[in-house]
């Protein structure tokens, strides 16, 4: 049984940084793929990031350039650091386990995940 556990949500202004952590256990970690999805109050699911076991990154449009995903293999963590944020950024953010092991690709919807964590929200005021 995986477990995953976001932490590092909060409240911040417009501009500012937060970094989400998400521990992980059950399976071995290095060979899965990892992401990050949100979900705003009345929108769908929404794909973030993710890194694949080989540490290929893949991130959605709206987050290029601002939002950073790592992994660390040794300590079966996963981190998302998120920079320049703003207020469309609000969400509840959850770590998520691909069912996939070993994909190194960049294809990546919630389907394709099998395990989540139970989110952890991020408020952006302007």
């Amino acid at each position: 049984q995986v477990q995953l556990v976001e932490s590092g949500g909060g409240l911040v202004q417009a501009g500012g940084s937060l970094r989400l952590s998400c521990a992980a256990s059950g399976r071995t970690f290095s060979s899965y793929p990892m992401g990050w999805f949100r979900q705003a109050p009345g929108k769908e699911r929404e794909f973030v990031s993710a890194i694949s076991s080989n540490g290929r990154t893949t991130y959605a449009d709206s987050v290029t350039g601002r939002f950073t995903i790592s992994r660390d293999n040794a300590k079966n963590t996963v981190t998302l650091q998120m920079n320049s944020l703003k207020p469309e950024d609000t969400a509840v953010y959850y770590c998520a386990q691909d069912k996939r092991r070993y994909y190194i690709g960049t294809d990546y919807n919630p389907a394709q995940f099998d395990y989540w964590g139970q989110g952890t929200q991020v408020t952006v005021s302007s």
